[in-house]
């Protein structure tokens, strides 16, 4: 699999990256890929005997399969974790995916974590748009007088954040009483 001849060189590398790995955990929270990216980057710096990257490669998969094993790497966890996060800060349920996809995390893990919230919560969209909406003071939280100029901006705002066209006008269209009581809730 990897072929270093020396096997006391062997296991020293891999003791090498494990110990990389283990620093960056203790600082980050991150998916298998972004640790795999970090461990690439940070050994290909240093000077070492390995001849190709293939070598490389194959001792990073090696150290997160361990760590896979040992449950202290976990793109499940990882994905629950950011989705309920993402959510409390506003983000649309499209938005999460997209995240979620550039960071590495497989379909199956993304969509068991959306399912999950949209199990939980009723209406996810509607509710972390008033997030995004009492955070950027936007919809009903601007002055009466200035809500009809705004509206094709703050439609915008919410298109960008990944809300749908629906949300964003039940969204922007609610009265400022409504509002507030909405945002109560959150």
């Amino acid at each position: 699999m990897i072929p270093i001849k020396n096997k006391k060189d062997l296991e020293k590398k891999i003791e090498e990256v494990r110990n990389f790995a283990h620093l960056y955990l203790e600082k980050y929270s991150p998916s298998k890929q972004q640790l795999r990216i970090y461990l690439l980057k940070k050994i290909l710096k240093k000077p070492t005997q390995l001849s190709n990257k293939n070598e490389l490669i194959n001792l990073i998969d090696v150290v997160l399969a361990d760590l896979e094993n040992k449950n202290i790497l976990s793109d499940k966890f990882y994905s629950d974790t950011k989705t309920k996060k993402f959510l409390k800060r506003g983000y649309s349920l499209n938005k999460i995916r997209y995240t979620l996809v550039k960071k590495g995390i497989g379909e199956k893990y993304i969509k068991n974590s959306i399912s999950k919230v949209k199990d939980n919560e009723s209406d996810p969209d509607f509710f972390s748009a008033i997030r995004l909406c009492k955070k950027r003071r936007i919809g009903a939280l601007r002055d009466e007088n200035n809500r009809i100029l705004f509206y094709k901006k703050d439609m915008g705002v919410l298109a960008r954040s990944g809300f749908s066209y629906e949300t964003s006008k039940k969204v922007l269209n609610l009265p400022k009483k409504e509002f507030k009581n909405y945002c109560k809730l959150l």
